[in-house]
């Protein structure tokens, strides 16, 4: 009866073996040393090696010739664990026999002794798929099995098995193979069974089998099947979807001229031929890849994974500069993560190929603009862009000092030559205190502004989000002028988280001015430093003494009558902050549901 490939040219020693060289080693030592251990595990992908290891270490532990670095596949017992009937090395596929119950039957049988061999050897492959309570019964019989016992787990999931099963074990991490181990065994196999080859055929069937010998094996044995008297380019091209290195030199010429009509058309082809969309944009990534790397190191045609003519491809290579094919894999590759998520994976690819023939150096936006601009262009904006820069930094330093800004930022120039400011004062939390665009406000502050906010106070919390409304529950304005309000805050760190969010800042001024019909700009202050500016403001005024009943109101400056006008606010502010029943009512009820209305 005929074979597979995979399974008539298994390897049957660790020289054999192809590749995993760190696992031959470690493991032809520890048998020769007299240091094997009772249990292995062994994890990677699919087609590596894994339960052929397995197999091989488990001859070599009972081989007659023991103990020795390779097994004889000579004596009895070896040439029974080959042919599988050999009771003393036991294969069970974890896959198909997962339930606790199956695991006992292990565990019951494990105490007796091997009948003919040396050690008796459980190989338990998909080890992943076993339930927890077979691996629960499992546990304690790995750590402490019998000396003639020995477990090697194989799996290609490791992250499913739990740690305490992997913390028993010596672990194997076997790796993909690479592309010259899987040619050389494919052209060993070719040459054992005697069937002529194209090289180029082979590298074909060794790039779509990905690091797994087993892929390989199987793809080959269709290549041979397909095309009967030898494997030749084209049969392995067909047998693996893959496709030939002249359809992406027709596409990077389509790219190079910019035909969208051509480049379009080959894709078209491809689709109707049956070819994945996904692979196909793999392929691409890959061939402008190696195009790359032959421009970088045109000596190095080891390094070219699709390329098998450099010479023919030299006159298409000198079409793209390096920017431009950097461009197209990040377009690429930008696609191909797309890709996982919608059901239109065609559509991507030729959205990517009119991007990739837009771009020249730079990634084109997905509408196709480029955001190449001309030299000039990008000095005058970087230009614009530090002017705003100054502008802003100016603007900031002005507000800090407390300076009304209202007709524009002066120059740089007038900015150096203004008197140096003391520092603005701070609150507890680092909170900057505006104090002099407070006593500004103060000095112009009137009734009317002030009960205009007020009186639209509630309706603008109502309208904020819960989560910004927070941060006003201990807040309330306590002056206006035309253009600008304090808010006083209970808190100096809800001040600062207030101050800090440009979202919240955003969003509550606009509540307020569509309320009020008026711009107002914010000015936040702590409840503790509110106090404190507002008796300076007092002293600085003179207006802590009454007015003597001759002054006539007239002759007083109109500063001095602003400001005795503030005063009449604050007085108010500070009666409503000292009245007791309104202090009993917010207790009672909360300050939000308080409202204090002046008839």
């Amino acid at each position: 009866m005929y074979q597979a490939f995979y399974r008539a040219y298994r390897p049957q020693t660790f020289g054999d073996m192809s590749g995993q060289q760190h696992v031959r080693r470690t493991l032809q030592n520890a048998l020769l040393q007299g240091k094997t251990t009772h249990a292995y595990l062994f994890s990677g992908p699919r087609g590596t090696g894994k339960t052929s290891a397995a197999k091989i270490f488990a001859k070599a532990l009972n081989c007659a010739e023991a103990p020795a670095a390779e097994p004889c596949n000579e004596c009895a017992s070896c040439r029974g664990i080959m042919d599988g009937s050999d009771t003393d090395v036991i294969e069970f596929d974890a896959a198909s026999n997962s339930r606790v119950e199956e695991i006992r039957d292990i565990i019951e049988k494990v105490r007796f002794a091997p009948s003919n061999s040396r050690f008796k050897v459980y190989i338990i492959d998909e080890v992943h798929m076993l339930s927890n309570s077979a691996f629960n019964a499992l546990l304690k019989t790995l750590e402490e099995p019998p000396a003639h016992v020995v477990f090697i787990l194989a799996t290609t999931e490791p992250h499913k098995l739990p740690p305490t099963i992997i913390s028993r074990c010596q672990r194997f991490d076997f790796k993909p193979l690479s592309r010259a181990d899987l040619t050389s065994r494919m052209e060993q196999v070719l040459e054992d069974v005697g069937t002529g080859y194209d090289i180029q055929a082979i590298r074909v069937i060794a790039r779509a089998a990905a690091g797994g010998m087993r892929d390989a094996l199987s793809m080959l044995d269709q290549a041979v099947s397909f095309g009967g008297d030898g494997v030749a380019l084209e049969d392995a091209v067909m047998v693996t979807g893959s496709i030939g290195e002249e359809l992406f030199q027709d596409i990077a010429r389509s790219l190079a001229e910019k035909d969208a009509a051509g480049a379009l058309s080959i894709l078209e082809r491809l689709v109707s031929e049956g070819k994945d969309v996904v692979r196909l944009t793999e392929d691409l990534i890959t061939f402008f890849r190696d195009l790359l790397v032959m421009k970088a190191a045109p000596g190095m045609p080891d390094l070219y994974e699709l390329i098998s003519d450099p010479e023919g491809v030299s006159a298409l290579v000198e079409q793209f500069p390096e920017s431009r094919l950097y461009a197209f894999i990040d377009i690429l590759s930008e696609t191909r993560q797309d890709m996982r998520f919608s059901n239109h994976a065609r559509i991507y690819l030729e959205a990517a190929l009119l991007r990739m023939i837009q771009a020249d150096g730079q990634i084109p936006s997905a509408a196709g603009q480029s955001d190449s601009g001309s030299g000039a262009g990008v000095e005058e904006l970087q230009l614009k862009v530090g002017r705003l820069e100054q502008t802003v930094l100016e603007l900031r330093q002005m507000l800090k000092d407390g300076v009304a800004v209202r007709d524009g930022a002066p120059s740089s120039g007038a900015r150096q030559a203004a008197p140096a400011r003391r520092a603005a004062p701070k609150s507890k939390n680092g909170f900057n205190i505006q104090e002099g665009r407070i006593k500004d406000i103060l000095s112009r502050a009137t009734k009317e502004d002030i009960q205009a906010i007020k009186s639209n106070w509630a309706a603008v919390l109502g309208d904020m989000q819960k989560s910004q409304a927070a941060l006003l529950n201990d807040a309330e304005p306590v002056a206006a002028s035309n253009d600008a309000f304090v808010l006083k805050f209970k808190y100096a760190i809800h001040c600062g988280m207030a101050a800090g969010n440009p979202d919240f800042m955003g969003s509550f001024s606009q509540l307020l001015t569509g309320r009020t019909g008026t711009a107002y700009e914010m000015v936040f202050v702590p409840e503790e430093d509110w106090l404190r500016i507002r008796e300076s403001f007092i002293r600085e005024h003179g207006l802590g003494k009454t007015q003597e009943k001759g002054d006539r109101p007239d002759d007083r400056h109109p500063d001095e009558m602003a400001a005795e006008e503030a005063l009449g606010l604050l007085g108010e502010s500070g009666a409503l902050e000292q009245d007791p029943i309104v202090e009993e009512a917010e207790k009672l009820f909360g300050k939000q549901a308080v409202h204090v209305h002046d008839d």
